[in-house]
């Protein structure tokens, strides 16, 4: 017997209810603390923040890059609860993070819970990240080819050669400067020193940044994120639960989220822009403004995944700031700082704040903590146009959207003031749109 055709059932509304975050410290310090320990101190936040017990948590995403199997049940079991809930061990690299919070509001949305934890920690080790696994095809080998046919390949880090040579190809393509990505160093080390939960909160002059050591190429160290030890996460709860346990002050409402992965671009168009994830980028925001109705226009700070400074430039011209071929341009307008059109990563970025790639993109939403902001305000921020390789993020304004880019994954998300529930706290508070992004 055929089945019966239906409408497709109506998609639940999703909220962020509540967020914590650890800082992110340097790897391998004297007394640093281990995985558990940092995930910890994350959820108990997070749980603290959204003003309820672990034990109406439904169901948690885990997420981290680097651990042995099951390392996301044993980051909360001993601290958290013993529940005996579903937990989903996440790895996603650079989009560890949001990758966990895509699962938790895939699981709301779809009405299989009421409400989720999605928790992302990072246990890293000094230095540049290597290869683990030898003896197996390497998950990148495809993108190299597209680098080593276009610029070759150095016996050095290979990530900082695939971002320093998508820069040396808008330099070539475009006329961009080498001061111009100095620039971006320069400005998300200035704005690191508001920030508490960063792994580094100095500010450097200009030449400091371009006279820093040299990474590869012009790409010098105060132009690339440090890896780093650290934990996020976030509470997510759909609108059932939001009004159940009274959360309607502090509910900010993810509007819009969306995930790409790679494009034939990626590998056909023989562009290192494109093979380190420009297309998704564009595609991810493109979805995602169409969602939400919004445009660039409408959002006042961005949170973007700023692993090297040439990867902040590509992604403002992925994202519809300025046309592409300008990004250069816009640094030098100064529109993105303080004072121009947009402030694009107020908290320091991965640059200055750290990159523990399975907490990167949680922080995202964390990060305005260091603003000593209402909760509900600090719910808002979670909103941040972020451009990461996975993870969880820190933010810094209200909310609109947040995007993780990454050579294999791309995601973009929403968070609006739009929703019927906190808008009229949005109202009180003189709210504005922002925008996150990771990569």
């Amino acid at each position: 017997m055929p089945l019966a055709t239906s409408e497709p059932w109506p998609l639940r509304r999703v909220f962020v209810v509540g967020v914590g975050m650890t800082k992110f410290l340097k790897p391998g310090l004297e007394n640093s603390r281990d995985y558990p320990d940092l995930a910890k101190e994350a959820g108990q936040k997070a749980l603290a923040d959204a003003q309820i017990p672990y034990s109406v948590v439904e169901q948690a995403c885990i997420g981290y890059v680097y651990g042995d199997s099951t390392s996301g049940q044993r980051s909360i079991y001993h601290s958290l609860g013993l529940t005996g809930i579903p937990i989903i061990n996440v790895n996603n690299n650079c989009a560890t993070g949001s990758t966990a919070l895509f699962m938790a509001r895939q699981l709301i949305q779809g009405g299989m819970a009421d409400c989720v934890l999605a928790l992302g920690f990072e246990k890293m080790e000094k230095g540049s990240i290597q290869t683990k696994s030898s003896h197996r095809t390497n998950p990148i080998d495809k993108h190299l080819e597209v680098l080593i046919n276009k610029y070759g390949l150095s016996a050095t880090a290979v990530t900082p050669q695939m971002f320093a040579c998508a820069g040396k190809e808008h330099m070539e393509k475009y006329g961009t400067k080498v001061e111009q990505f100095a620039k971006i160093g320069w400005k998300n080390h200035k704005h690191s020193v508001n920030n508490p939960y960063s792994q580094f909160q100095q500010e450097y002059s200009l030449d400091e940044v371009m006279t820093s050591r040299k990474v590869f190429d012009y790409l010098t160290v105060l132009q690339c994120c440090p890896t780093s030890d650290g934990a996020a996460a976030a509470v997510l709860a759909s609108e059932v639960f939001v009004r159940k346990y009274g959360l309607e002050s502090k509910a900010v409402e993810i509007l819009a989220q969306e995930m790409v992965t790679d494009l034939p671009s990626s590998f056909e168009d023989k562009s290192i822009i494109k093979m380190v994830g420009f297309d998704m980028s564009k595609e991810a925001a493109r979805k995602c403004y169409e969602k939400s109705g919004l445009r660039p226009n409408d959002i006042n700070v961005i949170e973007l995944h700023d692993c090297f400074s040439v990867n902040e430039l590509l992604t403002y011209e992925a994202l519809g700031l300025c046309p592409e071929g300008q990004g250069g341009r816009l640094v030098d307008r100064g529109d993105n700082t303080y004072g121009g059109k947009w402030v694009i990563n107020p908290s320091g970025g991965l640059i200055s704040k750290g990159h523990p790639l399975g907490a990167t993109v949680a922080a995202l939403g964390c990060t305005t903590c260091i603003f000593k902001l209402t909760t509900v305000y600090l719910q808002l921020m979670l909103c941040y146009f972020t451009c990461d390789v996975g993870g969880f993020y820190n933010s810094i304004y209200p909310c609109t959207s947040e995007y993780i880019v990454n050579p294999t994954v791309y995601y973009c998300y929403y968070f609006s003031k739009q929703s019927n529930i906190f808008q009229s706290n949005l109202k009180m508070r003189g709210m504005r749109i922002s925008l996150g992004v990771m990569e």
